[in-house]
């Protein structure tokens, strides 16, 4: 893609109402955009960010049997009225002139939905053990949206949802969620701690959450710096300083953002709507269900908050919006195109600068900003060697290579 043609700019200058790293950064950059508080547009950068964290999702959950599928965004009423969350306010209610009285609501969750959708479906054991999922937009009016894009009112979820015959079953598709979300952050660049935590309005009892340790993050964790293990604030007895109960590790307490969650919900949801299966001796069980919930851009905040120094973001490479960004400076753009056009016959992914009007410096500093792993640069001097200058984001300085030898090594 050039630069030149790219629908958005960057900015020198910090957005006013941003104090989070995350939203300075991706705004300025041109990832996304502020609608209003909570409420973001994620624009073509961001979008192509967001596509590579949600193809890394549908890898890991597809390889433990996850079904994608795509629900309503439009909850009706008798849904949460059978489990008693319709009168939660976390909801957006919707109203229309010739019904003043809500009867739907904008999705922030879709336990019971799936639920009622499994019923139809699962009559027999012979049917368990299931797993669905969808990556759609999820909407909840939450009080103080802030720090960015890692809390909002309008965001994009991966929901999973296994439907089991038993408790231990359940345990053993957990312990697979456990080890698949896992594998997604790391993929990501992201290192998290599996962390006890309260359920919420989601299940009575405990669940675990994936937290990545980072200033700007609004829980608190508990963690062993020996074993990993961990526990939220809001339910853990642990202090700073404890021994770990199951190591004996130092107890370290850390802000953190919550990336991913696991609910084991039992059959609260099976039960309020019908979900039940005949068992071997043809008796009727209710299902035991699980969710499993990740925020795309969520996950893509946490990213640059952790990836970043004082020129701009640093993506991780299985992220990044593309793999190089090549920069054209003056007097080598003809080269510069044709070897673009090689890259591109390559199958290499790549952001070219072709912007005739930014000087050298606005270059650098653009591709420093926008954080591409890679940054190729194309000038007279480099020329003179029949190369191309090489230098990875996180470097101070970089290196001259033959421009064949440089797409021989970005292909591999």
């Amino acid at each position: 893609m050039r630069q030149s043609k790219l629908f958005t700019k960057t900015s020198k200058e910090n957005p006013k109402d941003e104090q989070s790293k995350n939203a300075q950064l991706l705004e300025r950059a041109g990832f996304i955009y502020k609608n209003s508080a909570g409420i973001y547009t994620i624009l073509p950068l961001g979008w192509r960010v967001i596509q590579k964290i949600a193809a890394i999702i549908r890898e890991e959950i597809n390889a433990i049997g996850g079904q994608e599928m795509l629900m309503q965004a439009m909850v009706d009423k008798h849904y949460l009225k059978a489990t008693g969350r319709w009168d939660i306010d976390i909801g957006f209610k919707i109203i229309t002139a010739k019904n003043p009285e809500p009867s739907f609501v904008l999705g922030w969750t879709h336990e019971e939905v799936v639920t009622e959708i499994a019923a139809r479906f699962i009559n027999s054991y012979r049917d368990l053990p299931l797993a669905v999922y969808q990556i759609q937009t999820k909407f909840r009016n939450e009080a103080r949206a802030k720090s960015g894009i890692l809390r909002g009112r309008e965001f994009l979820m991966k929901d999973l949802y296994s439907f089991h015959a038993d408790e231990r079953d359940l345990l053993e598709y957990y312990e697979k969620a456990k080890q698949a979300y896992f594998k997604i952050f790391e993929r990501c660049g992201l290192r998290t701690y599996y962390t006890l935590a309260g359920g919420g309005d989601f299940t009575a009892g405990n669940t675990h959450e994936f937290q990545v340790l980072a200033p700007v993050g609004e829980d608190v964790t508990y963690y062993c710096e020996k074993c990993g293990y961990a526990e939220n604030k809001e339910i853990s007895k642990l202090k700073a300083g404890d021994k770990c109960p199951g190591c004996g590790g130092k107890i370290g307490e850390a802000n953190s953002i919550e990336v991913g969650n696991i609910f084991p919900l039992g059959t609260k949801y099976s039960e309020a709507l019908g979900l039940a299966y005949a068992d071997e001796k043809g008796n009727r069980q209710p299902v035991v269900m699980g969710s499993y919930g990740i925020g795309l851009g969520r996950m893509m905040g946490a990213i640059v908050e952790i990836h970043n120094d004082d020129k701009g973001i640093i993506w991780p490479e299985a992220v990044a919006p593309f793999k190089v960004h090549l920069i054209a400076l003056e007097g080598a753009e003809s080269e510069a195109d044709k070897f673009y056009d090689k890259l591109i016959k390559a199958g290499i992914d790549v952001f070219y600068d072709d912007r005739a009007y930014a000087t050298a410096g606005e270059k650098f500093n653009d591709a420093d900003l926008i954080g591409i792993p890679c940054r190729l640069v194309i000038s007279k001097k480099t020329l003179e060697n029949d190369g191309v200058e090489i230098k990875k984001r996180f470097d101070k300085i970089g290196e001259i290579a033959k421009m064949d030898a440089t797409i021989d090594i970005l292909s591999k």
